[in-house]
Parts: C-alpha cells; structure tokens; sequence
C-alpha cells in the first residue's frame, strides 16, 4: 500500500494501522496518515450532501438483502467510522460551510 502511494504521489494514505504507519516514517515521502473517521470527516467537511449522497446511492444500489440508509450507517459505525456517521445523522446539507474562494 505505502509502494503504491508513494509511486502515485499521494500526500495522504488512510489507514487506522499506526503501527505499521508511523507519521515520521511517511513524512519521509510527504505523505500523511488518517484514520478512515477523519478522513471521512474531511470529505464532510467540504460538502456533507456530496457525502449523504454517496451513502445513500450505496443503500439504494444494495439489494441483496435491500438495505436503507440507516444500515449502511450502521454498518459504518460498527467499522468505526463513529463521528462520520453522527455527523451524517444530521442530514444533508447540516453541517457543509459554503467555501469562499479568493477572488
């Protein structure tokens, strides 16, 4: 995984593996470490609808057995994507700032 980051020019790489990822030993290649929660929490933090979005066109494209939104959250949270999934409870649009960009 770290080979694969490395030749593609990753700046982050996201893993919940500590161990094996030690932030000083990344920073060798400029690459930083994120937990899946935080990361997650980053893409909610640009725009939690894009985000909403992409967790229920995964619920819908489920079938086999049919889940809804909540089960795919729930499965996300056993997972560990705890504050991701508190955040997305909100519902669309609670929680994105408008960016404003230079200009």
């Amino acid at each position: 995984m770290l080979a694969a980051a490395i030749q593609a020019g990753a700046q982050v790489i996201v893993t919940n593996n500590r161990k094996d990822f030690p932030p000083d030993y990344l920073a060798n290649w400029g690459i930083e470490r994120k937990a899946a929660d935080e990361f997650m929490m980053d893409l909610i933090g640009l725009d939690d609808r894009v985000v909403y979005a992409c967790v229920q066109e995964i619920a819908t494209s489920r079938r086999r057995p049919p889940q809804t939104f909540d089960d795919v959250l729930g499965q996300l949270e056993r997972s560990g994507l705890t504050e991701s999934v508190a955040a997305l409870r909100h519902g669309p649009g609670a929680l994105s700032q408008p960016i404003n960009w230079p200009g």
